[in-house]
């Protein structure tokens, strides 16, 4: 299952200036860290309404799940927003690592509280 897009559309990479620099040394990929050993990384990304988690760098191969889905927003380093609507089970694998990083924030912009879980794979 895939999350559904609503919108695309760009934003002003100036209006977080900050939050991109510190990105690169920002490795906390969700909002509490549940478990890390030599293989995994497990994060907990749990944001209420209006709640928006700052731009950060993944430098693993991860994937996340949706537990409790909601209406959210994501800005990339490029310049591109995308808004879409995310069900429970809603699931997404990405790659990338130290030399090829992705960074990018993520804000809760629907009514209700949303919850993924989010694994790095370390190996």
């Amino acid at each position: 299952m895939a999350a559904r897009i609503v919108a695309t559309e760009t934003f002003d990479r100036e209006d977080y200036a900050e939050e991109l620099k510190a990105a690169p040394e920002n490795l906390a990929v969700g909002t509490r860290m549940w478990f890390e050993n030599h293989a995994i990384r497990v994060w907990e990304v749990r944001l209420a309404p209006g709640e928006r988690g700052p731009f950060h760098a993944h430098t693993q191969r991860y994937f996340w799940t949706v537990v409790q889905g909601g209406l959210g927003r994501q800005r990339s380093q490029d310049g591109s927003m995308i808004t879409r609507e995310y069900s429970a089970g809603d699931t997404n694998y990405s790659e990338h690592s130290p030399e090829d990083p992705w960074f990018h924030d993520f804000e809760n912009v629907g009514d209700g509280d949303m919850l993924f879980m989010t694994v790095e794979l370390l190996e």
